[in-house]
């Protein structure tokens, strides 16, 4: 093990011990059909009068919040939507949702959508309370330190999992560097599961989003620094979805499969918001950034390829989640790789790409760089990449 290897690791031992010291108080669930109409008493309970909802024009467009906004106005709790935000949301977006939140006067966030409005509504609230940095500078680790404004989490697809996870990510539109915010305060105080809000999901996002829940699950599991919370919690998810994904692709409206498809997505959320996620996401995010490509389909395309890469150092875990869904096989190696390769089935049987026809090979350098430059020496992955090998596998996802 070189020098650097060596640093990263360590590194990632002192965070580890870190999260012991941090407040982790996930959001309390509320679940089941026609639960969204619940969210008007929860303000009320807590003293909140006028809130902003934060959505994407598509959302706005199917009127899925309307729902919502009904049960808000029979309550006499006043609300303000903004609805710009962008599928990879920018600083422009922050920005102009604060704005928002601050002219209409409002008291409390509902985050209503997939991780796109999910991450501008949580960046926005740590601008209000940190209203003398950019969100630039905000970037990183605990930059925060602040409660931030009450927010409710509403998630539309069952993927993200952001309604329970102390990470957003948001765009530089200037630089097209896509950047994490981690900071326990971004937890929202309620996660509101309605299977009814993602029957209406079109396929190509039921299935990218389920397959980014299964990267969460297997990124943290594989990882090394989880609890036995995390442990748990990301065997449970990848269960759900080996189960449930599928079913929910062929029949949108199968409720069942709907809302299990969101317990694993929140399962997930609460594995990796502590232990971590790895090389799949930082070059999921460099490619985000750079071709807007969905963060969703670019992790199912990139996980297989990554695990892969991965090789005996990722063995011994992944042939564990192999045996929870049911797969046989004798060694560590033979369960580990029907495991990948039941990935790959599943990607095919949902129409989903196994490579990209949009990587360029001049923006390899910079695609490595900022992967490595996220990853390093933060995510506790099994094995640590250099440059020669983030750009193989770049290279290997190209068409």
């Amino acid at each position: 093990m070189n020098l650097y290897n060596i640093y990263c690791r360590l590194f990632q031992k002192v965070m580890f011990v870190g999260t012991h010291l941090l407040n982790w108080s996930f959001p309390k669930i509320i679940k089941g059909q026609g639960s969204v109409k619940e969210i008007p008493g929860i303000l009320a309970s807590h003293g909140i009068d006028n809130v902003i909802v934060v959505t994407d024009p598509g959302l706005t467009k199917l009127g899925l919040p309307d729902g919502m906004l009904a049960a808000l106005k029979d309550a006499g709790i006043a609300y303000t939507v903004f609805d710009s935000v962008q599928a990879n949301p920018t600083v422009d977006n922050v920005e102009a949702a604060r704005a928002e939140y601050i002219s209409a006067g409002c008291k409390g966030i509902i985050a209503f959508g997939g991780g796109s409005p999910m991450d501008c509504a949580k960046t926005m609230g740590a601008r209000i309370v940190r209203p003398k940095k950019s969100v630039q500078q905000l970037a990183g680790l605990l930059k925060i330190r602040r409660k931030l404004p009450f927010m409710i989490a509403v998630p539309t697809t069952a993927g993200t999992g952001s309604e329970t996870t102390l990470a957003a990510v948001i765009t530089d539109s200037a630089t097209h560097e896509k950047f994490p915010i981690n900071d326990t305060h971004l937890l929202p105080a309620y996660a509101v599961l309605d299977p009814e809000l993602t029957v209406g999901l079109p396929k190509k996002i039921t299935s990218t989003t389920g397959m980014d829940a299964l990267t969460h699950a297997v990124e943290a599991y594989i990882g090394s620094s989880n609890t036995k919370q995390t442990a748990e919690k990301a065997v449970e998810a990848t269960q759900l979805i080996f189960k449930y994904l599928e079913r929910a692709y062929n029949e949108g409206s199968d409720i069942e499969a709907r809302e299990q498809m969101l317990l694993a997505s929140h399962y997930a959320g609460i594995a990796f918001t502590r232990a971590y996620v790895g090389y799949v996401h930082s070059i999921a995010h460099a490619l985000g950034g750079l071709y807007g490509v969905p963060h969703g389909l670019a992790n199912s395309v990139i996980l297989p390829v990554m695990l892969d890469w991965y090789g005996k150092s990722a063995y011994k875990r992944l042939a564990q989640l192999a045996s929870a869904v049911g797969i046989q096989g004798g060694s560590d190696e033979e369960k580990a790789k029907l495991f990948i390769s039941d990935i790959r089935a599943m990607n095919k049987r949902m129409d989903i790409p196994e490579k990209f026809d949009f990587i360029k090979e001049e923006d390899i350098e910079f695609i490595v760089t900022r992967a490595l430059h996220e990853a390093n020496p933060l995510y506790p992955v099994p094995k640590i990449m250099d440059r020669a090998d983030c750009a193989a596998v770049v290279r290997s996802l190209m068409a």
